[in-house]
């Protein structure tokens, strides 16, 4: 059920908006994910490919590299129905190239034009040329990868340029969307040769900080010291630096999917983005508020019956106080927060032995790794719970039919009778076979690096060995999830499904798809200020925590401060009740159609609009404020069950079911918490500052002899944020005074066998006790990252003024 009405009511159709988009505009994307799964912008172009049809028709093309076994299973190739299109594809094909018309079988079904870079290879060495003297970027000869990108991009531009002679005259206007580095020489080549299309450069993740995050540096504290030259060059990228670097300021519109990419584009790219495009998803809302529920019943039910195989011989826990949680996502240990997140668990299990608590932890680690096989102890795990549900079922249809006998002779069994010797037997042996010397595996398969793996050396320090004593366990599935796994047969969206919360403490995430897929499926997720989804939901919601999304602290916090935050956000949660669980996943799955992109296309039209006011200013204006509408939720009305009321609303471990809860009028609340910000005003200061920062915005779309945009980062028009966000947790009950003196890493500096007692009233557990409800933020904040304010240095700000100490 939508909170906020028909948000489609605020996408219209460009034609019918008011806007100047005309029906002889053509939109391009060029990603080098079309049709090939490389990574997450390819979840980008395909699930927003079903809005950006139904707002542009046939008006919209992609473009992508041709690999056979693509697209035999993902495109039908066809004749293009475009007469201009098809004789630039004949024209091309007769001159040696190798382009490709088709329908990629996606919903949606849009059209996609395919270039085989490997058939132009013999053009390779006079494009790298010409590149070298537009633009002084030269290319080694072993980088595979960047070659395909010269191929790929000198196409891209071929293609163009024969496209707009083949339309005699009459061509439309045409915007060209690119994404990443890797279609950046496109970009180059086309403003180079005068090629009048609207551009666009989108990175989803600056090439630079990528590689500078892989080597485990103080990343956010030294962006502005960075020497991005020697940076580039010691890693032996500076060519493909210089590709990405030279497409943004290039461009018209440069674009990034989250404000904290802003900021970090800003710094390494020497160019601030003009607008914050972020990531949507395409959602299926259910007909009936419990039906996502029921969904997660079923998935949950399928995890049990894994864990119940895993565990044998040493299931003496309550599965129905059993909660689940998980992390996934590519294996970048650091990057991806698996370390904070193993210390965190390891300090949970103390905290729940401690106080004897009947819950019982299981976190999953869902990150490929190199493995040679499955476990065999984990195979037979599941195979002695096949064979007991076997027995069992034999004994139960034995007993079943004997006992319907006797009823019909009107007889009223006795307990000898139902049960023979021979079961006793069966069963017996069933028992023995139950019987384990060794503990439960904590991974799955067998790892070919196990003596060195991050995660199995971690759990070797902190000492979670799924003992019997032990309220947490943990299980490592190094492989992706599939339905026909003969060890967890399901889906990862099953899995998420059935899972009770997500934990992505991440330091490096520009986006974050796995919280977000969270969002829409009800399931609330722990992620970070450091992720672009963190910073999108700081943005849109005054208390997240109310809606079952917790913002971990990681910008302004030391490691282990963040630990002990994190800490208290899992003991929380894992303390609340079967029924407060489920009224916040309904309030987290409400949230979703803030990440649909109905919603977060409107971004995208607002790039699109301003690039055609750059391109052609005679013919688009560049009055934008009809597109400002933003969402916001203010703070729940009523107490919202998450983790930070459940002490003061519900007894210690009540399950009680006798609480008031009406779902139509948490929902009709919501709607009333509903902000419709204004952004007149921003937009009309992003307009005065493109004024200043555009040089090329009066003059001929094709003069490329002077830069089209200041190489360097302005103080006066750069991304900044606040020095200091508002702290959804009071983290500091697990450090003592001296904490501003401690070393930050968490394995020597805190002991996970002795934190805070959480039931100490001064220092409570609560995670949401920083914020004041009667002090909500302010709804008329601009919920565009551009206008925000960062420092030069980041830094964790004194212990006198933090809100969490006051």
């Amino acid at each position: 059920m939508s909170v906020f009405g028909d948000v489609s009511e605020s996408l219209r159709r460009p034609e019918s908006s008011g806007h100047s988009l005309r029906d002889d505009v053509i939109l391009v994307e060029v990603a080098w994910e079309v049709t090939n799964k490389v990574g997450g912008i390819y979840t980008v172009i395909q699930t927003k490919a079903k809005v950006t049809i139904d707002e542009w028709g046939e008006n919209y093309v992609m473009m992508g590299p041709y690999f056979e076994h693509n697209v035999r299973t993902q495109v039908e190739l066809v004749e293009p129905q475009n007469p201009a299109i098809k004789r630039t594809i004949d024209s091309m094909n007769s001159k040696g190239c190798k382009v490709y018309f088709g329908r990629w079988l996606i919903e949606g079904n849009p059209c996609v034009i395919l270039f085989d870079v490997g058939a132009t290879a013999w053009s390779l060495d006079r494009w790298k040329a010409e590149l070298w003297d537009c633009c002084s970027i030269g290319i080694p000869w072993y980088d595979r990868e960047a070659n395909d990108a010269v191929l790929f991009g000198f196409l891209i531009t071929w293609f163009l340029g024969e496209f707009v002679s083949q339309c005699e005259g009459n061509c439309p206007f045409i915007i060209t969307h690119f994404h990443e580095w890797l279609s950046g020489v496109g970009l180059i080549m086309c403003r180079f040769r005068k090629i009048p299309v609207a551009t666009i450069f989108t990175t989803h993740a600056t090439l630079l900080g990528r590689y500078l995050c892989a080597g485990n540096v103080d990343f956010y504290n030294n962006l502005a010291y960075f020497d991005v030259d020697r940076e580039a060059g010691e890693r032996q990228i500076y060519h493909r630096y210089c590709m990405e670097r030279a497409a943004v300021h290039c461009t018209h519109v440069f674009t990034t999917v989250s404000e904290i990419t802003a900021v970090e584009a800003g710094y390494l790219l020497k160019c601030k983005p003009h607008v914050v495009t972020p990531n949507g998803l395409n959602l299926r809302k259910f007909s009936a508020v419990h039906e996502f529920q029921n969904l997660h019943s079923k998935s949950k039910m399928r995890i049990q019956e894994f864990v119940r195989g895993h565990f044998y011989g040493h299931l003496d826990f309550d599965l129905d106080k059993t909660v689940y949680f998980f992390i996934a996502g590519r294996y970048e240990f650091t990057n991806k927060g698996a370390d904070l997140f193993l210390e965190a668990l390891a300090r949970l299990n103390y905290l729940l032995r401690t106080h004897q608590s009947r819950v019982t932890v299981v976190a999953f680690f869902i990150m490929p790794a190199r493995t040679n096989n499955f476990n065999v102890e984990t195979l037979k795990g599941q195979a002695v719970r096949k064979q007991l549900w076997d027995t069992a079922n034999a004994v139960k249809e034995k007993f079943g039919k004997k006992l319907y006998e006797s009823l019909l002779s009107g007889e009223l069994p006795e307990a000898k009778q139902m049960i023979d010797q021979e079961d006793f037997v069966m069963m017996k042996r069933a028992l023995l076979s139950t019987q384990r010397q060794s503990l439960p595996p904590v991974c799955t398969h067998n790892m070919l690096d196990d003596s060195t793996d991050p995660i199995l050396s971690t759990i070797r320090r902190i000492g979670l060995f799924n003992h019997p004593n032990d309220r947490v366990k943990v299980i490592f599935h190094p492989e992706f999830l599939s339905s026909t796994s003969p060890l967890l047969p399901l889906d990862y969206e099953e899995f998420v499904r059935g899972c009770h919360l997500g934990v992505f403490p991440s330091y490096y995430e520009p986006w974050g798809y796995t919280p977000a897929e969270c969002t829409v499926m009800g399931i609330p997720s722990i992620s970070t200020n450091l992720s672009g989804f963190g910073c999108f939901m700081e943005h849109h919601i005054t208390d997240p925590s109310a809606y079952g999304v917790y913002i971990l602290d990681r910008r302004f916090k030391s490691l282990d401060e963040c630990c002990n935050q994190l800490t208290s956000f899992l003991y929380s949660f894992s303390q609340q009740s079967r029924r407060q669980r489920i009224i916040q996943r309904n309030r987290t799955e409400r949230l979703s159609d803030l990440l649909d992109w109905r919603y977060l296309g409107r971004y995208y039209t607002h790039a699109r609009l301003l690039a055609l006011s750059k391109a052609f200013p005679s013919d688009f204006s560049d009055d934008l404020a009809e597109i400002s509408a933003s969402l916001h939720y203010s703070q729940p009305t009523s107490s919202p069950p998450s983790p930070s009321f459940s002490a003061a609303s519900t007894p210690r471990y009540s399950d009680s079911e006798i609480e008031p809860y009406d779902e139509e009028e948490e929902v009709e609340i919501d709607r009333k918490n509903i902000k419709l910000d204004s952004m007149l005003n921003l937009i009309h200061e992003r307009n005065k500052n493109l004024e200043e920062s555009f040089t090329f915005r009066k003059s001929s779309i094709g003069n490329t002899s002077s830069s089209s945009r200041p190489s360097e980062f302005s103080s006066s028009t750069a991304t900044t944020i606040p020095s200091k966000p508002t702290d959804p947790s009071d983290a500091n009950w697990m450090t003592n005074s001296s904490d501003s003196k401690m070393p930050t890493n968490p394995s020597v500096s805190h002991d996970p066998r002795k934190p805070t007692d959480p039931s100490d009233p001064s220092k409570s557990t609560n995670p949401s006790t920083s914020h004041d409800p009667s002090k909500p933020t302010d709804p008329n904040r601009p919920t565009n990252p551009s206008s925000s304010k960062w420092p030069r240095k980041l830094s964790n700000p004194s212990r006198d003024t933090n809100p969490s100490n006051t």
